[in-house]
């Protein structure tokens, strides 16, 4: 596989996973009325922005996540204060824009001083116009500009607190459960392309070969029938094989393949590892056939299932375990990982994808301050008390929690790149 391809589909790995997280976000808040402000990809300074309807979508520098960002959640709209010089553009009787600076380079306008406004709840604003006090209604998407940035205003019903904690729940726990959609899915369309190993198989065959590794260099190649080694009849003993070629560290062994239907002899010398015991650099894989829909289905759970088990015992080995700085990777081994999961074939990164996928769904389910899992525990104790928390005390946990968390990917980033530059 070319380099150009590798890279490509590394990075359309991180994207898939990514966005069809945000998109969970998105499609649930969207469909409670909410308005989103934005959907990015990554963090940091904004390498490409579009506004479409109500939405900003950008792709950021950072490529650590991505965000949907509601109305509501930050106090992010510019306040109108009582006092304050602004004009407004009216059209079909109702205030469509409101500048908050640089009046007088605004044509087809009223300005004046605000006496009242209220752009939540009543949406209508009270403007002193030369000595009169004029009223006007406000549009529900009117928008705001100062510093010439736009910002549509969001009514109280527009507002993420202003929903039912059920509606607020359900959009913060789609990010994770389209992850878990879509991880299973993946396991669903692998093992469509890997197939199932048939019932009392006769035979191996040559499944992926090392770089540089002895079998590489003797050109063997993917899809061949392992016959015999050594005059050894090997069948579907897998095993046996292994045991034959360990025994032979740097002592040439000849293997008997049969490519295309035809026999030929193969001598390759096996290279002696930390054990010193014989390697070729090959993975052996059974006879396969076409899966079922139920045997796929049932596979995809299965798999879902025995890595959901394998993902949290790494993190009982994280909290319980002996750590190390070592034991985790930030973004840079994970796209250095998926690149060589890349070259392997496609049936092998839809697997890693699916991995993945399950990944960021289980762990933005953790109880961490910042995460998924975090938001919806003050939901839970909203529900409980019958009353919300202190917006502001809740923002400051998931801020500081966020910080720690970028924290924490910077200095595990900075790691892989020192192990990167140390060739580890």
């Amino acid at each position: 596989m070319h380099m150009i391809q590798v890279v490509f589909l590394t990075v359309l790995v991180f994207f898939v996973i990514v966005t069809i997280h945000e998109w969970g976000h998105y499609f649930f808040a969207k469909r409670a009325g909410i308005l989103v402000r934005e959907f990015a990809i990554g963090f940091g300074p904004k390498l490409f922005s579009v506004k479409r309807g109500e939405t900003r979508y950008t792709l950021r520098l950072i490529p650590a996540g991505g965000f949907v960002r509601m109305a509501g959640e930050d106090p992010e709209i510019v306040e109108v204060q009582p006092g304050q010089t602004i004009a407004v553009r009216i059209k079909d009787d109702a205030v469509t824009r409101l500048y908050l600076d640089r009046l007088d380079e605004r044509s087809n306008v009223v300005r004046g001083e605000v006496v009242r406004i209220d752009l939540e709840r009543s949406l209508s604003v009270t403007l002193d116009v030369e000595g009169e006090n004029e009223s006007y209604p406000v549009h529900p998407k009117a928008l705001m500009i100062a510093k010439g940035r736009e910002t549509q205003i969001a009514p109280i019903d527009r507002q993420f607190g202003s929903k039912t904690v059920g509606q607020r729940a359900m959009a913060i726990f789609a990010g994770p459960l389209m992850n878990f959609v879509l991880a299973f899915i993946l396991f669903a369309a692998y093992i469509q392309m890997a197939g199932i190993p048939v019932d009392n198989p006769d035979k191996l065959f040559v499944n992926e070969i090392t770089a540089g590794m002895p079998a590489d260099k003797a050109d063997l190649r993917k899809g061949d029938v392992i016959d015999a080694v050594n005059g050894i009849k090997i069948g579907a003993d897998f095993d046996k094989m292994i045991d034959i070629i360990g025994k032979s560290p740097n002592k040439p062994v000849k293997m008997d393949i049969i490519r295309d239907g035809k026999t030929q002899q193969i001598e390759l010398t096996p290279e002696p590892n930390e054990e010193g015991i014989g390697k070729v650099g090959i993975t052996a894989a059974l006879p396969t056939r076409a899966a079922t829909f139920s045997e796929t289905f049932t596979g995809a759970a299965s798999l879902m299932k025995n890595m959901t088990i394998s993902i949290f015992e790494g993190f009982k080995k994280l909290l319980f375990g002996e750590f190390k700085l070592d034991d985790l990777g930030g973004p840079v081994r994970t796209a250095e990982v998926t690149s060589q999961i890349a070259q392997k074939g496609i049936a092998q990164l839809t697997s890693w994808t699916a991995l993945l996928s399950l990944y960021l769904g289980i762990f933005n389910l953790l109880p961490i301050p910042a995460l998924d899992g975090s938001r919806l525990i003050f939901l839970g104790i909203e529900a409980v008390r019958r009353r919300p928390i202190d917006p502001n005390r809740e923002s400051m946990v998931h801020f500081v929690g966020f910080a720690l968390i970028m924290l924490l990917m910077l200095v595990v980033t900075y790691n892989d790149i020192l192990r990167l530059v140390r060739g580890e």
